[in-house]
């Protein structure tokens, strides 16, 4: 079996480059980070254009019909910048849709999806902060032809920028009597709040649902036959944010190293001490490693490969544990001025505090290795 890209792969990963050299700089992304938003809508309007946003929508709903494998390689770029947009929260809201909705409802919402209209995210976590059915108490009950939706959402991806939400919601008693519910932003009682995190990059909040109102055929698949779906959504949710981590560790290194060669003490550059290689070749271990993970992950979840669950949660976990130490010792190689505002690689150490805990940090993968294996 062949893990290489193809030479158009390759083509898309050298455009992608290309264009986030171009347009986003990391000057560019401190502005922009600042901003209302917290992401240029002219960029995503150019990434969407491009065929990016939609690159796994399939062709009949306007989207490019790819793979996941090869949005990894987008993923990796954007990563590698810092690149802030809700693509990974629109690819999720996609998929979900895609992949568990009718034919009515891909032809309703995937082409505003795929062309970057909307903004789409999946809103699953709630105060229990629990990856389980048990910690969903949003709920929805029937109406006549209408489900009427009442609860609360936290650490929404993108909740500012998307107006259409791939909701759990609990429709029974019974712990996975689970239902994904596609709400638009503009609906009654739909309201939200945008908490700034450590990773200005990375936006999120409160989702709000008072009383919502949505017709059944918002419903994504089956009523309370939705956990399934939720658990598969949560671990690509996973795989995409190990893949843009891959990017972003990667760059990280690539800035800690060239700092090592230029900078001097005792008249020679830092590179050349072994407590500054040693670290430096730990790093590259790391990296290398969890990306070898995270590619087989988005092949499995791809394949829908029976191993794929905990594919995802070997990638996650190692991920969760390597990619904030690598930034922590990026920092500490930089000296004291790493942790000022000044040098971008404590954007980095962000961004691995950020991915840390998204879709799972490594305890709650690592038990979870534990248990899909029998322990």
């Amino acid at each position: 079996m062949n893990f290489g890209f193809s030479e158009e792969q390759d083509l898309l990963r050298a455009e992608v480059r290309k264009f986030l050299d171009q347009n986003a700089p990391l000057t560019r992304v401190r502005e922009d980070v600042c901003s209302e938003s917290g992401f240029d809508s002219a960029l995503w309007a150019r990434m969407a254009e491009l065929g990016w946003v939609g690159l796994c929508v399939p062709e009949e709903h306007g989207g490019v019909g790819l793979d996941l494998e090869t949005l990894l390689v987008v993923l990796e770029e954007t990563g590698r910048s810092l690149f802030p947009s809700p693509l990974i929260s629109t690819v999720l809201a996609a998929k979900a849709i895609e992949r568990f909705g009718t034919s009515n409802q891909h032809a309703r919402w995937l082409p505003a999806l795929a062309d970057g209209s909307r903004v789409g995210t999946f809103a699953f976590l709630e105060r229990s902060d629990s990856l389980a059915p048990e910690g969903i108490e949003t709920f929805a009950k029937p109406d006549g032809d209408e489900w009427v939706l009442s609860g609360e959402k936290l650490f929404v991806t993108d909740v500012g920028s998307a107006n259409s939400f791939v909701v759990a919601v609990r429709t029974g008693a019974d712990p996975e009597a689970i239902s994904l519910v596609v709400v638009d932003g503009s609906d009654k009682g739909v309201s939200v709040e945008r908490f700034d995190g450590m990773d200005l990059t990375k936006r999120g909040g409160r989702l709000s649902l008072r009383d919502v109102r949505v017709s059944i055929d918002c419903v994504l698949g089956e009523t309370n036959g939705g956990w399934p779906a939720a658990e598969w959504l949560l671990d690509l949710g996973a795989a995409l944010v190990t893949a843009e981590a891959v990017g972003a560790a990667e760059a990280a290194l690539e800035m800690t190293t060239k700092f090592a060669k230029e900078r001097i003490q005792f008249d020679e550059p830092i590179g050349k001490f072994q407590g500054v290689k040693h670290p430096l070749a730990e790093i590259y271990v790391d990296v290398e490693s969890f990306r070898s993970l995270v590619y087989y992950a988005v092949w499995a979840l791809d394949q829908d490969a029976p191993d794929a669950r905990i594919a995802v949660s070997r990638a996650k976990a190692y991920c969760s544990d390597a990619f904030p130490a690598a930034g922590i010792m990026g920092v500490q190689l930089h000296g004291g001025v790493g942790y000022t505002w000044e040098y971008d690689i404590q954007l980095y150490l962000k961004r691995s505090k950020w991915v840390r805990p998204t879709f799972g940090d490594a305890d709650y993968h690592y038990e979870r290795i534990a248990s899909l294996g029998g322990l």
